[in-house]
């Protein structure tokens, strides 16, 4: 079967490896891909954004299934092209990516369906008199999210009335564009943070994989929220009873609820959770896996990748099972120095050489381009390096061994990933 994955991303790089893996794959293409990713795949310069070029593509290459990796294409509605044009597709179509290109409407959604949620309240730009004099009367903390996509930086988790109501301003001003035009203030959820991932076919849900992602920049997550710094997988605090739970009152609902509204979800299903006192609540979903949390799940993954996404599309997944390899795995993400405020591009990394075929050890490539035989950085979150071990603790020291012999001043990374389930 040829697969052609889209995205140029670390997750694409972890989609491509897992795929490439798969005795049912013969080719997989990335598109547009990246330099780090070239190394093993064929790589075709067609953004993500361009739906008529990826499906002339898939036509080309006589593409059997198409993976589709980050967010904006399935918002877009690229599945719904590719599905029209007679190619099968691996992801949801544009009104279940919904569940992500729009927090009202998910929020919408889950008390149309009795999904486990924070309260909230929706205002659009023309509202903003209204939106701020709610920031003012409701209880603190508050969480101001921009209704639609802003690279993992449009939410802001508000501890005074004074960053509550800039929040809301900076929004309504411009800085998501269109993203944040309407607004979704919702109350604070007091838990721990957590994710969850599951595999669908319209009407069967498996787990994937649970994760515990970093989004602060800084140690101690202290500093600007991000797209993510780290990972590790599985999460210890989602216990397998706790995981069941979810798999009953959120991910099954929502299966349901699409299917009752006559939308089948086939994809990947994102589910970030607070653990509270009251059980699993639903922070927000997103229709795809997690970057860099796909770094961390992938590489346990023992089931065959390709059946799986092929079981999935045919709607299959009810007669399919997962397997795992023992163990555990940590991700840590080296960034450009001054990300995610900007990333200054042609730095050069020294030392990725070296670290192929460690064992145990696994470098993704999210934004790097090799030229004249030097890796340079080409973007914020830059590389993603996954440890594999025996224990947490072992999977951590391997990670961070490997980035302690990658040779590149104008870079950075967290050295505390993992710390909140070490420190247990």
């Amino acid at each position: 079967m040829r697969f052609l994955v889209i995205g140029g991303g670390g997750r694409e790089h972890a989609l491509c490896r897992a795929l490439q893996a798969s005795p049912l794959a013969t080719e997989v293409i990335c598109a547009p891909g990246n330099d780090g990713i070239a190394l093993a795949t064929t790589c075709v310069d067609v953004a993500v954004d361009d739906l008529d070029g990826i499906v002339s593509l898939a036509q080309e290459r006589a593409i059997d299934i198409v993976v589709v990796g980050p967010e904006l294409p399935l918002v877009l509605g690229l599945v719904d092209r590719l599905e029209a044009a007679g190619i099968r597709a691996f992801g949801p179509n544009r009104a279940a990516a919904q569940l992500e290109g729009s927090k009202a409407f998910m929020k919408a959604f889950c008390a149309r369906h009795a999904i486990p949620t924070a309260g909230y309240r929706v205002f659009g730009k023309d509202e903003a008199e209204a939106a701020l004099a709610h920031v003012a009367a409701a209880a603190l903390p508050l969480v101001v999210k921009a209704d639609g996509l802003a690279a993992g930086k449009g939410v802001v988790i508000a501890e005074t009335r004074e960053v509550a109501r800039e929040a809301v301003e900076t929004a309504f001003a411009g800085a998501f564009g269109e993203a944040g035009a309407t607004l979704v203030i919702e109350e604070f959820l007091e838990g721990e943070e957590v994710s969850l991932f599951a595999i669908c076919d319209g009407t069967t849900a498996l787990e994937i994989g649970t994760a515990q992602d970093h989004k602060r920049a800084f140690d101690g997550d202290t500093g600007p929220n991000t797209g993510g710094m780290g990972a590790y997988s599985p999460a210890p605090v989602l216990t397998p009873a706790l995981v069941e739970e979810v798999m009953a009152t959120i991910i099954q609902p929502t299966l349901d609820g699409l299917a009752a509204e006559g939308v089948s979800y086939k994809g990947f299903l994102y589910a970030g959770l607070m653990l509270t006192a009251d059980g699993p609540e639903l922070l927000e979903y997103n229709v795809r896996f997690g970057d860099p949390e796909c770094q961390v799940v992938l590489p346990r993954l023992a089931t065959d990748f390709g059946q799986l996404i092929t079981g999935a599309v045919d709607g299959m997944l009810d007669r399919m099972s997962l397997r795992w390899h023992p163990g555990h795995a940590l991700t840590v993400v080296l960034a450009t120095r001054g990300y995610p405020a900007s990333s200054p591009k042609g730095s050069v990394i020294r030392g990725l050489d070296a670290l192929a075929g460690e064992p145990d050890l696994l470098v993704f490539h999210a934004a790097t381009r090799n030229i004249e035989g030097q890796w340079q950085a080409h973007g914020g979150r830059v590389l993603a390096v996954t440890g594999r071990g025996p224990t947490l603790e072992a999977a951590r020291d391997r990670a961070y061994a490997a980035v302690a012999r990658i040779d590149w001043p104008e870079g950075f990374h967290r050295s505390d990933i993992g710390w909140r389930a070490l420190s247990r």
